[in-house]
């Protein structure tokens, strides 16, 4: 066999599509629907095992108020109402799939392999892979692996699970505190545990955490947990150590909410630039360094960048108009809006 027959034969093993999206968050999803008006197929690659990204991995059920015409949304109904709006498009998923190479072709395509040597060939490459894997950050406490996953949480993805139960919630951010608020209604008791009287979450959420604890609907304590006692995965109680000496607290449910470790994985080694774990993008179509790959969501980083639902959607809007010129360079483009377009309404099945 030729060299050249020898690479034909390693392409028909290769998926071929217009576009590959890395990452299968709001914002990727969204980036489906963008793509699928210009005509673009997308291959949807996650290492999850569900689409949704960290709404629907670490807070299913945390309201979202800041979604454009949606007052509140759980992170969960986002990404329902997202797969219900691309369905259209027919985007093929591959979850629980790490990218781990990616190298330009001869012929100016990408090949991207995974872990589960799935192999695609493609045009574009769209990074939305948020801030890259993530993962909870661990409290230094001996044996506490053992609950992990049974007592200690460190994400909320059912509330009745916590129903009826006395809740330790660990943590001065946003999730210490809103969960604080979310679960206070439901939970037997419960108790918020902070190494200092200031906090670093909303000033609105702060003030509604010391109505509870001046209501004496939630217990505020400042110090820390020193020790685990439970057994076979079962957590009885905790001992705190306060500036008034040590406690033991009786609590089923432990929630450490320390943040996260964030890390770019592979992509660290696909010769983008980067900055500080982020990847530097163009703002007219989110463009890295590197022509036909491009960046949108929490992963880029540009003058002004805002990390919110509705920038990422933005951004894949403005990088499908962009990918559209690669993919069908001598296409003309007409912009046009789905509320007038005949053919835009076609696609999305509107009768």
């Amino acid at each position: 066999m030729t060299a050249q027959d020898a690479a034909a034969a390693e392409a028909t093993e290769c998926i071929e599509t217009d576009v590959v999206i890395i990452g299968a968050g709001p914002v990727g999803l969204f980036a489906v629907f963008e793509l699928g008006l210009l005509d673009l197929k997308a291959h949807v690659i996650d290492i999850l095992g569900k689409p949704g990204g960290q709404c629907s991995e670490l807070y299913p059920e945390k309201p979202i108020y800041d979604v454009p015409a949606l007052p509140v949304v759980t992170g969960q109904e986002l990404t329902d109402r997202l797969m219900e709006q691309i369905r259209p498009f027919n985007a093929q998923f591959h979850f629980g799939e790490r990218v781990d190479g990616l190298a330009r072709q001869p012929d100016g395509r990408f090949l991207l392999t995974t872990d589960a040597g799935t192999r695609f060939l493609t045009k574009v490459v769209v990074i939305a892979a948020g801030g890259g894997s993530f993962t909870p950050k661990r409290p230094p406490l001996e044996g506490i692996e053992a609950y992990e996953g049974t007592s200690v949480f460190y994400a909320v993805r059912r509330m009745e699970a916590f129903r009826g139960k006395n809740v330790l919630i660990v943590g001065g951010g946003d999730s210490a505190l809103d969960w604080t608020l979310n679960l206070q209604p439901i939970a037997k008791s419960l108790t918020l545990l902070h190494r200092r009287d200031e906090f670093r979450g909303a000033p609105h959420s702060v003030e509604q955490m010391r109505a509870l604890v001046a209501a004496e609907k939630i217990r505020l304590m400042i110090g820390q947990v020193t020790a685990l006692h439970g057994g076979d995965g079962v957590l009885e109680a905790v001992t705190v150590k306060t500036k008034a000496g040590e406690e033991r607290l009786p609590v089923e449910i432990m929630m450490p909410f320390f943040g996260l470790t964030m890390k770019l994985g592979p992509v660290a080694g696909w010769g983008l630039n980067l900055a500080e774990n982020l990847i530097p993008v163009d703002t007219e179509k989110f463009e890295t360094n590197e022509p036909g790959i491009f960046a949108i969501g929490d992963i880029n980083s540009y003058p002004g960048k805002l990390k919110l639902i509705l920038s990422g959607f933005h951004e894949a809007a403005l990088m499908a108009q962009a990918a559209q010129k690669i993919v069908y360079p001598d296409k003309k483009v007409m912009f046009q809006y789905t509320t007038s377009s005949s053919s835009l309404q076609k696609k999305l099945g509107v009768k």
